[in-house]
């Protein structure tokens, strides 16, 4: 595992962007899977301005996406659907038919995972897999548990998950209580994994994570296994570990 240190937040989104546009450099038709939530906002930024200067090309580029609330459709705004074009694919020259998230809309969860898995299949798995950490050191929404789950499945969200996702909704009962969300044994199976990990509150889940026992109670820890997993962290999220 590589830890690189970001003064700040925009650094860590300069850095990330970097690694990420690089990976389209060396291969223009890549599967890259990207996440969602409020750390990578920056790093999509950096992206679309890269393509604004005519420094990247995303026509050919691919995407899977980590996860997605169940029960909730497209055009709802806190769907991570609705969160990748609005931060993303509406501002770069991606296909869109080639970028694919879990279908939220769809109440068969077995349907839904199985269909999922066969798309991430289709393509070839993912080139670089872009991924936050949670508080609580979930990827995706694979939360803490007493074994890593495989490939996409259907979770119950927990409380403090549900608490951190209720500033997005007019309240606390209109927060998803499930989600769709790749596995552990697909993120693992990513070529390179890219970690984005900003503020002083990730201090103490960095610590476990990255520096502590490898334990399915800490989903994150799994990452520390990878053969090619490097984490960009700013100052704050950094300040318990020494480096």
């Amino acid at each position: 595992m590589k830890i690189i240190k970001a003064k700040d937040y925009d650094e860590m989104s300069r850095k990330a962007a970097n690694l990420i546009a690089a990976q389209i450099y060396v291969k223009p038709d890549c599967v890259l899977g990207l996440a969602t939530g409020s750390t990578p906002i920056g790093t999509y930024k950096e992206l679309v301005a890269k393509y604004e200067m005519g420094d990247l090309d995303f026509s050919e580029v691919t995407t899977v996406n980590l996860d997605e609330y169940k029960g909730i459709t497209k055009e709802n705004d806190q769907s991570y659907y609705y969160f990748m074009n609005d931060n993303l694919f509406s501002h770069v020259n991606i296909n869109k038919e080639k970028t694919f998230l879990p279908d939220g809309t769809e109440p068969d969860s077995d349907k839904a995972c199985n269909a999922y898995n066969e798309i991430i299949h289709s393509v070839g798995g993912q080139d670089l897999q872009l991924l936050g950490l949670g508080h609580n050191g979930h990827i995706g929404f694979n939360e803490p548990a007493s074994e890593f789950p495989l490939e996409t499945h259907c979770v119950d969200l927990t409380e403090s998950t549900i608490k951190a996702n209720q500033r997005f909704f007019a309240s606390y009962d209109d927060v998803p209580k499930q989600a769709y969300t790749m596995g552990i044994k697909t993120i693992m199976q990513a070529k390179k994994v890219l970690v984005v990990v900003s503020g002083e509150d990730k201090a103490d889940i960095v610590q476990k994570a990255f520096f502590g026992p490898v334990t399915p109670e800490v989903p994150a820890s799994v990452l520390q296994l990878h053969p090619d997993c490097t984490v960009v962290a700013d100052a704050a999220a950094l300040s318990k570990v020494n480096m």
